[in-house]
Order: C-alpha cells, then structure tokens, then sequence
C-alpha cells in the first residue's frame, strides 16, 4: 500500500493524499520518506503546476506523529527528529509551485505543522487544529514555533502552543490560519479550485512571487530590492510578452511558462 497517493488530472493538478487513515494519517517515519519520494517525483514532473495535500478519509487531515516514538528519543535523536520533519517540510514549503492543504477533520501536531508548511489553506467545516506537544512534554519541533507565529502573530501562537487547545475551522479563519472554509467533505475540491485558478496564471510569475512573499521576513530594504530583482526576472520571460499582448488583444493568453 503506497503510503502518499499521486493523482495528477489533466489541468496539471497533482493531489497528494496522505493514505493511512487506519491511523488517522498519522506521520511515521515511512510516511515522511514518501512524502519526500512524491515531492521528488512532482519537481520533475513538467505536468505538474499546483499541489494539493490532503488526507485520506473524512476524520483526519493528519493527526499528529506516531506517539509511541517520543519514548525511544533522547537529546541527540530528538534533534535529529526534529530536523528530519522540518527538511521535509522545508522542502514541500519550497515548491515552485502553490500547495495548498486540504484540511478534512484533525490537524494536531506534526498534522498542524504540515498544514502550515502548504502555501494556502482550505479547511472543511469538521477541521480541527492545534499544537498540543505540550500536553506531552515537549514543543512543536517540525516548524511550528516558528511558522505560526508568521501566520497569526505571536500572541495567538503561544496562546495555542501554551495552551495545547485545539482551534475549529471558523476560529482557525478568523485567526487567519486558514484561507477559506468550506462544507465538510468540500475541502479537496475547493483547494483543487484555487489551485486550478492558480495553475491558470503564468508559472514563472507564480513561482517567482511564492519567492518574493518567502522573503518577507527579511529588513523591509532587502526584501524590496529582492522583489525588484525578481521583477525584473519575470520581465525577462516569453510570459510577459504574451501576457501584454493577450491584454492588448482582449484574447487569453497561452503561458509557455518561459
């Protein structure tokens, strides 16, 4: 059984479903190398213009790290842990193309840190988030001290770290943590919308602005002349030109994503 299932439809689609819902989706170590295996296989896959990750089942987003892991690890292999989950979803974070979560049911943990990693978030009804390491012992260590806080400032963050309180879906988009709410079973095919609505758009002018929103967190002088120097590289493309031309022309335009 393929632990992340790839299906890419005919738009360019690619949907990634996290497939142990036995286990409520729960990350292991087997699932965060196929996570990475279909990361591999998405970046050289030129049908691929937008992710969308979900999981399997309608009671689970991911729910978390297998628990019984943490009583093996100590200072040194909790670190390494740690590291291992952050590489992976450093990686998924920098994708050339959007990925965008489709939240279904529990988003706890490593699941909520997962989430966070995706560009966007679509969150059904049913969806619950939250970090609740704390309850165990420890702290969110594949992101999520330093992702969240990005996201819903730091005062909503640590009212979720310190707290282990879990957030619904209606909460979780007041706080800003997800883009959209949706009916319950409706987050797969409204994150397959918008990435479709994306996946629409010029890649390069896509990529390129996912490395510029990237690099916001730098001094406001740097990230401005970051976001001139990409500026200038999209102005370098094909894409402009058909894009000018298809707006002078009153025409849609064919992106050759060059």
């Amino acid at each position: 059984m393929s632990l992340v299932l790839y299906s890419v439809d005919a738009g360019g689609i690619l949907t990634l479903t996290i497939n142990r819902s036995d286990k409520l989706n729960a990350l292991s170590v087997e699932v965060m190398d196929a996570l990475e295996a279909a990361m591999d296989r998405a970046e050289s896959d030129a049908m691929v213009k937008a992710i969308v990750l979900t999981g399997a089942g309608d009671k689970a987003f991911v729910a978390g790290a297998d628990i019984g892991q943490f009583t093996r690890l100590d200072a040194e292999t909790g670190a390494a842990f740690a590291r291992r989950g952050q590489e992976v979803f450093g990686r998924l974070e920098a994708m050339k193309v959007p990925v965008i979560a489709a939240v279904n049911g529990y988003a706890l943990g490593g699941g909520c840190e997962l989430a966070l990693a995706c560009h966007l978030r679509v969150a059904a009804e049913n969806a619950i988030f939250g970090q609740p390491e704390v309850n165990l012992g420890i702290l969110p260590g594949y992101g999520g001290t330093q992702r969240l806080p990005r996201l819903v400032g730091r005062g909503l963050a640590l009212e979720m770290i310190l707290t282990g309180d879990r957030v619904g879906a209606q909460r979780a988009y007041e706080m800003g943590l997800v883009n959209q709410v949706v009916p319950a079973g409706q987050a797969v095919a409204a994150a397959t919308a918008m990435a479709a609505k994306i996946a629409a758009k010029a890649p390069v002018a896509v990529a390129l602005s996912l490395q510029a929103v990237y690099a916001a967190d730098q001094p406001q002088a740097e990230g401005l002349a970051y976001e001139a120097d990409l500026f200038g590289q999209a102005c370098a493309t094909e894409d402009l030109k058909e894009g000018a031309s298809a707006f002078l022309e009153k025409r849609a335009p064919q992106w050759s994503g060059k």
